[in-house]
């Protein structure tokens, strides 16, 4: 959410530092380039030291600079200081790698999914309080006086407005530290003590991740998904108030509403997910990932096109649920690239998103906004095509190969045995292979067979 505190007021304060569109755009590059490369750090530091240090850290660094946004006064400014507070993304991979941790991977999609959901949550209230409640209210505040006028006042709020979240983020990170576990057994630091956790090689969990084909695959589909709300979050606002003409007010209100479907959209995705798997495996989980990135792409080039303010919204809600649903469900599959590296393979799997982001933001500094948002809807339409080669082991793919014994056993809720045989208690009778053959008791052949050394 801290990300997401510029954005509803960027419209203010674009107007004092007599910035152009195309010198805004590069300052929401700058924020998920910091996201971009925080998420690549988060997961090898995860395996090392645990969630819940990480996180403090990445929230504390990242308070500092939304304090100080009032200072800021050109564009170069403005693109430091975003670059800083990006780096608060990173705590996107703290947060799936705890709740992976956690859960069991047969439930860890409902659970990512509903912890990232609720995390991306703060984006759309971030949107809402500081631009539509907060932002008013400092400049009724500073109006209250009479010694200044609208302009002023508005000037003086968005310098000033930031300083709250900045402060609550430094309080939730001491009650992080106060009240939560690394892992449902302690913190990492004492299972390390106690001989109950090795220590973890960080190059060797971050080079196996990136080796693995599966990681990427999943970033590139990250990308079209959490790469496209990181846009919206940075650019909703000041598409409505630049399209239909709305107050900042108004467009931070609207623009909120993308964020705010989090709290159901991402969840939904993953509880799916999470079901179909219990049904058709991880064959189901790809199938349904495929399904949700094919109608969040037909959503963006259907926003693109819409220029009634009411039927506006309507898509954006829709495009909005697709989105998230697709997040959830992709961060369903991840527990199960390399569970034994699942931080390394989260950050990298993050990361994607944000370059995602910044591989939007470019084009929508470059092109028209519809021409920008078609561009967007067909490349995530092309990542559909991905899912058919993502193999995860043991596990049938899209298309083709099928689930391992085992696999199949531990959906059926069966205790699977390697090499195991039928037993005359759960058949009623053994079989034994014999030149070739299987014979059952009562068979001459069973007289030539040796078992445990005797006749």
């Amino acid at each position: 959410s801290l990300g997401s505190t510029t954005p509803p007021i960027m419209r203010e304060v674009k107007l004092p530092l007599n910035l152009s569109d195309s010198e805004v755009w590069p300052s929401h590059i700058f924020s998920v380039a910091g996201t971009c490369v925080t998420r690549l750090l988060m997961g090898p530091a995860c395996d090392k030291f645990g969630a819940r240090i990480v996180t403090v850290c990445v929230l504390w660094i990242s308070a500092v600079p939304v304090a100080f946004t009032g200072v800021v006064q050109n564009a170069a400014g403005l693109n430091a200081l975003r670059l800083v507070i990006g780096f608060a993304g990173g705590a996107f991979v703290t947060c799936q790698y705890w709740s992976s941790r956690m859960f069991t991977r047969e439930m860890a999609g409902t659970a990512n999914a509903i912890v990232a959901g609720w995390g991306n949550l703060g984006g759309g209230a971030a949107q809402i309080v500081v631009g539509s409640v907060l932002f008013p209210l400092f400049k009724i505040i500073y109006r209250a006086g009479g010694h200044l006028d609208e302009v002023h006042a508005s000037a003086l709020s968005w310098r000033t407005v930031c300083i709250l979240p900045s402060l609550a983020t430094i309080l939730v990170g001491i009650w992080i530290l106060r009240a939560s576990d690394d892992a449902p057994r302690g913190n990492y630091k004492q299972l390390k003590k106690a001989g109950w956790m090795p220590e973890v090689k960080v190059y060797e969990n971050f080079k196996y991740a990136a080796l693995n084909l599966n990681t990427w695959m999943l970033a590139i589909q990250y990308a079209c998904c959490f790469g496209v709300e990181l846009t919206m979050t940075n650019g909703a606002a000041s598409y409505f108030y630049e399209i239909f003409d709305l107050p900042t007010e108004q467009a931070a209100a609207i623009a909120s509403i993308f964020g705010f479907l989090n709290i159901f959209a991402r969840a939904m995705g993953g509880f799916s997910s999470d079901w179909i798997n219990s049904m058709a495996g991880m064959r189901g989980r790809l199938l349904l990932q495929t399904l949700f990135l094919a109608a969040e792409g037909i959503m963006v080039i259907i926003f693109a096109t819409t220029r009634n303010l009411f039927e506006a919204i309507v898509v954006m809600v829709f495009f909005s649920v697709f989105v998230q649903a697709s997040e959830g469900s992709l961060f369903a599959i991840v527990p199960y690239v390399d569970p034994a590296i699942t931080g390394s393979v989260a950050g990298i799997v993050g990361a994607g998103g944000s370059a995602g982001a910044v591989i939007f933001g470019f084009g929508f500094r470059q092109l028209d906004v519809v021409d920008a948002f078609r561009l967007m809807g067909y490349l995530i339409l092309g990542s559909t095509v991905i899912s058919a080669f993502i193999c995860v082991p043991d596990h049938a793919q899209l298309l083709w190969g099928k689930d391992s014994p085992k696999v199949l056993a531990e959906r059926e809720g069966r205790t699977y045995v390697e090499n195991e045989e039928a037993t005359e208690e759960e058949t009623g009778e053994v079989e034994v292979e014999l030149g070739g053959t299987n014979t059952t008791p009562g068979e001459e052949e069973l007289q030539d067979v040796k078992l445990d050394d005797t006749s």
